[in-house]
């Protein structure tokens, strides 16, 4: 591997979404995952693109890595055959989990979920609390408009462009790894 990686946390959606471009993604993702052998840390369940993903790595002899909060058990469907699943108290702590069990994380497309926990991340790096790569596969242009977004905030002046800058977003899975191993070396 070019890149010091041995886990990503990705956050995605527990729905395929509208577009098999979304579900061939985070089977690509999968596959990039176990071929180079970096864990994926990820929600937990076996629906939608976390399903997808998570099984493609199983299936190709990756290691994943579930975390979940309790109330959710009940709704969620567990991905079997986890390399480990770890049941914790409340959503905050399961994004304070998959950041500190991660080495930098990427976003697929996704819902309400998804956007908390990238931003999330994205609140905790611009506060100093951690220095990991926080990627973006905008996977067949579905971020344009939230990335226009954050650029409108730059333009009012609500975000300084250095703190969008901690965003790396690319519609290419290998120009995004690559610019995440990147930062990670530095």
């Amino acid at each position: 591997m070019a890149f010091p990686i041995n886990s990503i946390a990705v956050f995605c959606g527990s729905r395929k979404g509208s577009l098999p471009e979304y579900s061939d993604a985070a089977q690509q993702l999968g596959e990039f995952l176990a071929n180079n052998e970096i864990t994926l840390v990820y929600g937990g369940s076996k629906t939608g693109l976390m399903g997808i993903l998570a099984s493609t790595v199983l299936l190709n002899d990756g290691e994943a890595i579930g975390i979940m909060p309790e109330f959710m058990v009940g709704h969620e469907k567990i991905q079997p055959g986890l390399t480990d699943m770890i049941i914790v108290d409340t959503l905050q702590e399961r994004k304070l989990k998959m950041e500190r069990f991660s080495d930098c994380s990427i976003s697929l497309p996704g819902g309400f979920g998804t956007m908390d926990e990238l931003f999330e991340m994205l609140t905790w790096s611009q506060l100093n609390l951690h220095k990991k790569p926080i990627g973006l596969w905008n996977v067949h242009n579905y971020y344009d408009d939230l990335l226009s977004f954050l650029d409108n905030m730059i333009h009012k002046e609500f975000l300084l462009p250095q703190t969008r800058e901690l965003l790396i977003t690319s519609s290419d899975l290998e120009e995004l790894v690559n610019e995440i191993g990147s930062r990670l070396k530095t």
